[in-house]
């Protein structure tokens, strides 16, 4: 099943289906935590969307 949290506030709504985990953020609150300076050092890797 997919599990959702933080709803009841909507600053940081994260969901979990299994496989694919998505983070929801008010653009403050992504700020304030500066994820992306945790991954600063992983190789990005670029998604294309698959031939329908």
């Amino acid at each position: 099943g997919i599990n959702v949290e933080g709803l009841t506030q909507c600053d940081w709504v994260l969901i979990d289906a299994g496989d694919v985990i998505v983070h929801l953020f008010r653009p403050e609150v992504r700020q304030f935590y500066g994820l992306e300076k945790l991954w600063s050092g992983a190789p990005v890797q670029e998604a294309t969307a698959a031939p329908a």
